[in-house]
């Protein structure tokens, strides 16, 4: 299959711009993609399928893959799996599958958001500068860069880790920005409209990708994510993140200690209101449903 560089005149600029890969075996939209791409000034490869898609992320690791997910031979999803193996990379998939099972499934290997065709070249050149801006931003401001702690949780911003009980997380770019802007501002209800403002740097897009995203994320952070503890559904408006204890977010140990004691006091409550909580995340299947 076809594994073609591809670079514009003004390679050297583009390139300082970021690098993109492309991997989609229909030529009319890999043809529309690269070209959208070159005219916002990115340097593009393409690959035609899975393997050839791999060689030249092994060969030289792009800023971030558009991947498309329907690919003879081997399908996005592998390859997904198997660039994230090899360590992060932003990926942005491109399939003409919408079911939000196939979001999930996406957004389980890696995929840090999911473009369903027929598709807007310009917003797609617009979901690449966002992931792009965010992955490049370099030293965050110094509130910004604060370590963020509460329930057993803990990120840092700089290294772009995070754990749970001292257990490594393995958050995509995503889920680690959107559990930082919770993490920042706990016990506030956000909306999907502002989440993807505010964590995604949008003002359009497919509000259900907050709906999975969320999912996702309480699948890594809660302890049984059926029954959210931590990310609670604000029915009517969207999202909050509640820790344990004062509701302020732990800045050093001994906070820290106090509030995770203070979850584990939690856990007989819980499960007296598993009904009602059982039917909160009920609801929100059936949003995120409605608006996928």
């Amino acid at each position: 299959m076809e594994n073609t560089p591809l670079a514009p005149p003004h390679a050297a600029a583009s390139a300082a711009r970021g690098r993109v890969l492309v991997v989609d075996d229909d030529p009319t939209v890999a043809e529309v993609v690269v070209g959208y791409l070159h005219r916002a000034g990115y340097a593009v490869e393409r690959a035609g399928d899975g393997p050839a898609a791999l060689e030249r992320f092994a060969a030289a690791r792009p800023d971030l893959v558009v991947l498309d997910l329907m690919l003879p031979a081997m399908d996005g999803f592998e390859v997904c799996r198997r660039m994230r193996a090899h360590g992060p990379v932003p990926v942005i998939m491109l399939t003409a599958r919408g079911d939000e099972e196939d979001r999930i499934l996406g957004l389980e290997t890696g995929a840090d958001d999911y473009v369903t065709k027929p598709f807007s070249p310009r917003e797609l050149v617009l979901r690449v500068e966002s992931v792009l801006r965010r992955v490049g931003a370099g030293a965050p401001a110094a509130e910004g860069a604060r370590p963020l702690s509460g329930a057993g949780l803990r990120l840092d911003p700089v290294a772009r880790s995070a754990s749970r009980y001292g257990a490594g997380l393995a958050l995509t770019l995503r889920e680690f920005d959107l559990l930082a802007f919770l993490l920042r501002q706990p016990g506030r209800a956000f909306g999907r409209e502002e989440l993807m403002r505010e964590v995604w740097g949008w003002d359009f897009g497919d509000l259900s990708t907050v709906t999975v995203h969320i999912r996702r994320l309480r699948g890594k952070v809660e302890e049984d994510p059926a029954r959210p503890r931590l990310i609670r559904t604000v029915w009517g408006v969207g999202y909050r993140l509640d820790l344990p204890g004062d509701g302020e977010v732990a800045e050093d140990t001994e906070a820290t200690e106090v509030t995770e004691a203070a979850e584990v006091a939690e856990v007989a409550e819980v499960a007296v209101g598993g009904v009602v909580a059982e039917a909160t995340e009920a609801t929100d299947r059936a949003e995120g449903a409605g608006r996928a």
